[in-house]
């Protein structure tokens, strides 16, 4: 009997171990998940602030008349010309042309598709404007019913022409010409050579570009929209501007950097089409992951030509300056309802949005572009 009573006592002592352990075990496991959570918290709170910082800069530089950008270039036959100022905008580095870009999140250029979306069907409905979409794969994603383009179409009562490319960026990469008989690029300026008739489209057959380039009456529309930056950031070679905050300048022609693209871009577009307004769409907030490691976000990472929110303030530079000729400025960045906070639910990857994403994302676009064409209401 003694021994039976022996032995329930150790059983109970191991069980009473057992416990404690899992105890222990489930303590610690909590403190790890509280460190984590301030962790997030901390970094939240931080990119908030950075925007709210952001925003106050922003402000302050609207109404700066010193405030300048990219000089466009007339190209000719494989010529460029640039017309040089001496405006500041943002430091950028001269971006290292043998540097290749290792974040998963960079979208690839697809391969051709002959898949029909919604604007590829004959239309029998009655729109009260059309628009012309260009940009990369935020626009190119879902083209069938919950896509940004497709969204702002309902939005909009708009016939739209969606010719955004996954993977393109709005300037030309380092070694692509310039030159309308040796023309190569899908990136922005690509498709607007190709709407002017610069350029053969025939690097665009196969893609949806080259389809809407045949049966767009460009003449009708009434608003184009542009957005890029996400790529032109992740390539690690497209500078964000060529002057450079010391007042030095890139041995380099505009085109070839992301503000000098977008300003030849609405220029060239406002030259051809006075009376067509510009929406001009900045980059959106990003998580850049390398396999399933987090590296940083659009206020952080820098691959040495700036962070991707220096990328979105260029863009508003650019539609500053063009804002009395009908150019609308929407900045993703700060507008979208997009960033640390909603970033678990509205992106993907860190950068492709979710449908949750696309529809906050396209909410403003639609005011905006609602807003100019019936000013009356």
């Amino acid at each position: 009997m003694r021994k039976g009573r022996t032995n329930g006592n150790t059983l109970l002592i191991l069980v009473m171990i057992g416990f404690c352990i899992l105890a222990l075990i489930e303590i610690i496991y909590g403190q790890v998940q509280i460190r984590m959570q301030k962790e997030r918290m901390a970094l939240e709170e931080e990119n908030h602030r950075t925007v709210q910082e952001l925003k106050a800069e922003w402000d302050q530089l609207k109404g700066d008349p010193n405030v300048g950008t990219e000089a466009t270039v007339e190209v000719g036959e494989g010529k460029t010309d640039t017309n040089e100022t001496e405006k500041t905008l943002t430091n950028t580095q001269q971006p290292s042309e043998t540097q290749q870009p290792e974040a998963d999140n960079t979208a690839q250029q697809p391969a051709p598709s002959d898949e029909t979306d919604t604007t590829d069907v004959a239309q029998t409905k009655e729109y009260d404007m059309q628009i012309v979409f260009m940009g990369d794969s935020i626009l190119d994603s879902d083209r069938e019913n919950h896509g940004v383009a497709s969204l702002i179409s309902e939005g909009c009562n708009a016939n739209v022409y969606n010719m955004a490319m996954g993977g393109t960026t709005a300037a030309l990469l380092p070694g692509e010409q310039y030159s309308f008989e040796a023309w190569q690029s899908r990136s922005l300026l690509g498709v607007v050579n190709a709407i002017l008739g610069n350029i053969s489209p025939d690097i665009f057959e196969g893609y949806k570009a080259g389809k809407f380039l045949k049966e767009c009456d460009f003449d009708k529309t009434d608003f184009f929209v542009i957005e890029y930056g996400v790529n032109d950031f992740l390539s690690r070679k497209i500078a964000q501007s060529k002057y450079l905050e010391n007042g030095e300048t890139l041995d380099e022609a505009g085109v070839y950097t992301y503000t000098g693209a977008l300003e030849t871009a609405v220029k060239l577009l406002k030259e051809r089409f006075p009376d067509a307004g510009i929406l001009l769409i900045a980059p959106h907030y990003c998580q850049i992951f390398e396999g399933e490691k987090y590296i940083g976000d659009s206020y952080s990472l820098d691959y040495g030509c700036g962070t991707m929110v220096e990328y979105a303030r260029c863009a508003g530079y650019v539609a500053e300056q063009y804002k009395d000729q009908g150019v609308m400025f929407y900045n993703a960045m700060e507008e979208s309802g997009i960033d640390a906070y909603s970033a678990e639910i509205c992106l993907e990857d860190g950068v492709h949005l979710t449908e949750e994403g696309r529809r906050r994302y396209a909410e403003l676009p639609i005011r905006l572009i609602n807003s100019a064409f019936y000013p009356q209401e």
